[in-house]
């Protein structure tokens, strides 16, 4: 399933009930509020799988569904495809709220369901969402940011020890095999690592040059 980015607002919304008048009235909200409506579909395992052929920005999904339900379908959805939900349902057991803020859910809606709180709760939803995923994105920048520098740090200590360089001189070397090389520099010194493990002779970044 492919991931879809993130827009200023959503345009398509999926929506899940298997209560058919509940279904169709979401359905004819969401069209009045001038989004596309993807489904309706009657379950959970349906939602998942439509939205596999016919991606959504957000979906809209019941809580008790046949097949699968909404928090389950809710959790393949944002794993899956980044794709974020609300909840619908007559039911405020905290446990399903507690449980559906650690799967995606970034809203959560009491039936019956007017037009106006849909409004509110899909701007708020999305905000969250876009949040969320920038947050995210973040961090896994920061994390690569961390683990290549590290790599560079490991293969400039296996050049000071391995050729009797001194720190500046190891570093230049770095910078140096992987400008000429055009490459980058991690993957430089990734290399100058893999060579250090098939034996200390094997100059990687020498031989570049």
């Amino acid at each position: 399933m492919t991931t879809p980015p993130f827009k200023p607002a959503p345009e398509r919304v999926l929506i899940a009930d298997d209560e058919h008048l509940m279904a169709t009235g979401l359905a004819s909200s969401i069209r009045s509020l001038g989004y596309t409506v993807v489904g309706p579909v009657g379950d959970g395992r349906a939602a998942v799988e439509l939205a596999r052929q016919d991606p959504p920005d957000l979906a809209i999904l019941d809580i008790r569904m046949p097949e699968m339900d909404g928090l389950s379908a809710a959790e393949h959805l944002w794993n899956d495809a980044a794709v974020p939900t609300i909840i619908v349902s007559a039911f405020s057991d905290k446990r399903y709220i507690e449980h559906a803020q650690e799967i995606g859910v970034f809203g959560y809606l009491l039936k019956p369901v007017s037009t106006e709180n849909l409004r509110v709760t899909l701007a708020i939803a999305w905000a969250r969402a876009t949040s969320h995923e920038v947050q995210r994105k973040r961090i896994t920048q920061l994390e690569t940011t961390l683990t290549n520098r590290k790599i560079v740090e490991q293969a400039k200590w296996t050049l000071i020890e391995s050729e009797g360089l001194s720190e500046p001189e190891a570093h230049a070397k770095l910078q140096r095999t992987a400008r000429n090389n055009r490459r980058p520099l991690v993957e430089v010194a990734q290399e100058v690592l893999d060579g250090h493990g098939r034996g200390a002779n094997d100059r990687q970044p020498e031989a570049a040059e």
